[in-house]
């Protein structure tokens, strides 16, 4: 008798088992902190403890090194493209600045001057505005179009992670306190302060449908959840470490999930199941799936082979012509 139809579950594990590969691209002298993906997908870009930025160009599936981003005095620990131009990157670096960048000529054509050492940013949906956390939980709104600082807010709480939602019409900041605290836009006031995890909230991450998003603790749980409802759907419990970065695919149907533990959890949404996981040798803390291609950049804490700091990007996926080959 033949065979049933796979599921989505069985026929993507099966992918993963057979067409995945993964390549390392050592870029920088130091550990790696941020990966990020442009809108298109045609760059990645990635941030290091060296105080420079590298910019990736994609062929098929691999990555071929462009140029090298210099002018922090610190170390860059996070970075982001602009929504919906693959030209603008921004860069928020421990030496109190945030810095925009022109992928083209690689040159920085924007400078914000913060108030501590920055650890966090993230790009509203418009492309207007950039907001940035430090280490003291003060964010900046920086406003690209008036060129200068919109807006200083001091937290109280411990700020881990910060996002806009998809549509721009909420703030979300993930807390020491374990709460999502979801915050109107452009006000600032605090709508709505949601259990998420025991002790801190660590990460978040959407969609791009705004759909579902996924929340990771120090607790070592993957949270879940309905956007429209804020209703928790799943728990992933297979890392015994504190989540440190997620990731959805361009589908919406995956979600990468990384942490202390020497591998990456791959789960199919919403049920949470184990797709397959990547193992590592070191801990990871950043990860960013492709916006249109099962491919997955991330960055461990790597040693050389002197036991030296090294800084490598790795790039893990299926083989472009995997889906010829589906076994349904």
């Amino acid at each position: 008798m033949p065979d049933k139809k796979l599921s989505y579950l069985e026929s993507m594990q099966r992918h993963f088992e057979n067409y995945s590969k993964t390549k390392e691209y050592p870029v920088h002298s130091a550990k790696v902190h941020s990966v990020d993906w442009s809108c298109t997908g045609n760059r990645l870009a990635s941030g290091s403890f060296d105080k420079t930025c590298c910019l990736f160009t994609v062929d098929k599936d691999r990555l071929i090194k462009d140029q090298i981003l210099r002018g922090h005095d610190a170390s860059v620990d996070q970075l982001c493209w602009h929504p919906s131009n693959p030209d603008n990157l921004a860069t928020a670096s421990g030496d109190k600045t945030v810095r925009i960048w022109d992928a083209r000529s690689g040159q920085c054509v924007q400078v914000f001057k913060t108030k501590g050492e920055n650890i966090n940013i993230c790009w509203s949906p418009n492309g207007q505005y950039i907001a940035v956390g430090n280490k003291e939980d003060l964010l900046t709104f920086c406003d690209l179009k008036a060129k200068k600082i919109r807006k200083e807010e001091q937290f109280r709480s411990e700020v881990n992670e910060i996002s806009w939602s998809p549509n721009g019409d909420f703030f979300y900041v993930t807390s020491g306190s374990g709460h999502l605290n979801i915050y109107s836009y452009p006000n600032l006031k605090l709508t709505h302060s949601q259990p998420a995890h025991c002790g801190s909230s660590i990460c978040i991450t959407f969609d791009k449908y705004n759909k579902h998003m996924a929340l990771g603790g120090a607790d070592a749980l993957v949270s879940v959840w309905d956007v429209a409802e804020l209703a928790c759907l799943n728990t992933i419990t297979r890392l015994s470490w504190p989540v440190r970065s997620l990731s959805f695919s361009h589908d919406g149907k995956l979600l990468a999930s990384a942490s202390e533990d020497h591998f990456i959890d791959i789960a199919e949404i919403p049920s949470g199941e184990k797709v397959t996981q990547i193992k590592c040798e070191n801990s990871t803390f950043t990860l960013k799936w492709h916006p249109k291609e099962y491919l997955l950049a991330y960055a461990c804490d790597d040693k050389d082979r002197y036991d030296r700091d090294a800084g490598s990007v790795k790039l893990f996926g299926l083989l472009r012509d995997s889906s010829d080959k589906s076994s349904s």
